[in-house]
């Protein structure tokens, strides 16, 4: 019964964290609106009467104004109350494009060392395979008799014509990995 309660007390306590995130704009109609998501870029910041902690970044897709015309306009125009969010989010615009080169510079390193490992790999591969190669290479010239096991777990001694094919197939591995 205790616990029951001591969760009902701890719900009741986390309720106002749900709307801690929220957005609180006026819409064209001069109606207060509550959302968890952006308002519309549409509306003006001045409209944006509460955000949450980390507010997401706005994109604005309008066509940029010649460079002229922007020196011109942004003296006439008063400043709101406070200070102007454009200029902050063209500041942050330009760290987001260095943050983008990094993060894509960094990615490329990664490749670049990911493919390298794998090279490194495949030459250890090569340089074990060669080695194989030509130890068994060295048994096959040597003239001993070599015994190999079959399917059924017995040991066959390896004819003339067996010995012959092991041993080309040998030299086409140290053709191939011995470079």
């Amino acid at each position: 019964m205790k616990l029951a309660q001591l969760l009902l007390i701890g719900s009741v306590f986390l309720l106002p964290l749900g709307a801690h995130a929220q957005w609180q704009w006026l819409d064209k109609d001069n109606k207060k609106v509550f959302s968890d998501q952006a308002p519309p870029p549409d509306i003006p910041d001045k409209n944006i009467l509460r955000r949450p902690n980390a507010p997401p970044k706005r994109l604005n897709f309008s066509a940029p104004s010649p460079a002229g015309e922007a020196t011109d306009t942004a003296p006439a125009a008063p400043p709101a109350a406070g200070p102007a969010p454009a200029p902050a989010g063209a500041a942050k615009g330009a760290g987001v494009d260095k943050e983008l080169e990094e993060k894509a510079r960094k990615a490329e390193e990664a490749e670049k060392a990911k493919q390298a490992a794998e090279a490194q790999k495949i030459a250890q591969a090569r340089a074990e395979n060669c080695s194989r190669a030509r130890q068994g290479k060295a048994t096959m010239d040597s003239g001993i008799r070599v015994a190999r096991v079959n399917a059924q777990g017995e040991r066959i001694i390896m004819d003339d014509e067996a010995r012959a094919s092991e041993q080309k197939r040998l030299d086409a591995v140290i053709a191939s990995d011995c470079k």
